[in-house]
């Protein structure tokens, strides 16, 4: 006869719709979850709610945060870092690299087992395709607690530096911001003479599709430092053609503000002699300060 496996017991300290929807993507997966919240919110159906942070935090081996900002961490869990002596705690609240290192100092400090996480998704993704989860910092948490975060998202480890996993989730949404505002300037460049954005979407999405192709190579050129391999379209010429995109959103009654600060950069590396390269160079101007 088959032996049952027990599921882990698990804390989640926070009540936002991330926080909810991580409570009940383990109570889906079995797992007996006990919830606190600052305020008297909804509970997922089948968790315990605790009065306290010290009884939410006593009643599990792993405790899952995921509060408003990095201050909230610190004044839910300051008055109770007795009760988390020996546990593991897992941050999955947003933040900056350095916050995640000073709070694994704090941890570590007051015998915490600390890992951070970084979650690359909305809550209703939570649980289901496409969702991941960044993690560093304990490997023996991450480890041990595998199942539970597996349950999840697509968990994935990025080493002991507590700040690597909030460094690359920040990466991750520069990039994706930066793609927003070129896709919001697209639309209002043509909503100006009166083409819907939903008229101009498949276009748009199948360029932005096409041009992924761009961050292979981009990689392999900023490794190197060398970027003058394969250059299709070389700096000096995209230093040329970049007003035009200022100058047409200018004439159409277009706020190019989103588009305008790459301008001074391009100038700038043209001015340093480098033409012939690719646009990729830019990136030396973002580290000159280092």
């Amino acid at each position: 006869m088959k032996e049952e496996t027990t599921k882990t017991q698990v804390t989640v300290l926070g009540l936002g719709a991330m926080g909810a929807a991580l409570a009940s993507t383990l109570l889906a997966a079995g797992h007996p979850v006990t919830v606190w919240n600052r305020s008297d919110r909804a509970v997922p159906h089948g968790a315990v709610r605790a009065a306290s942070v010290a009884e939410a935090v006593a009643a599990s081996p792993v405790v899952l945060a995921c509060l408003l900002d990095d201050r909230s961490v610190y004044d839910a869990l300051g008055p109770s870092a007795a009760a988390l002596r020996g546990k593991a705690l897992v941050n999955l609240t947003s933040g900056t690299p350095g916050q995640a290192r000073s709070l694994a100092s704090w941890a570590r400090e007051r015998e915490i087992d600390y890992l951070d996480g970084g979650i690359m998704a909305v809550p209703p993704m939570i649980g289901g395709p496409g969702a991941f989860v960044l993690y560093s910092g304990s490997q023996p948490v991450f480890d041990t607690y595998r199942p539970v975060l597996d349950a999840l998202a697509d968990s994935r480890f990025l080493g002991t530096d507590p700040g690597m996993a909030s460094l690359q989730d920040i990466a991750l949404l520069s990039a994706m911001y930066g793609q927003f505002m070129g896709i919001l300037h697209a639309f209002a460049l043509v909503g100006s003479a009166g083409v819907t954005a939903t008229e101009f979407a498949p276009m748009l999405s199948g360029w932005l599709t096409a041009m992924g192709g761009f961050v292979a190579g981009a990689a392999s050129q900023i490794d190197k430092r060398d970027y003058s391999i394969d250059v299709v379209s070389n700096l000096a010429m995209q230093a040329a053609g970049y007003p035009h995109l200022l100058e047409a959103a200018v004439e159409q009654g277009v706020d190019p503000s989103l588009l305008a600060p790459l301008a001074p950069l391009l100038d700038r590396r043209l001015a340093d002699g480098h033409g012939a390269e690719a646009i990729t160079g830019v990136i030396e101007l973002l580290w000159e300060e280092k």
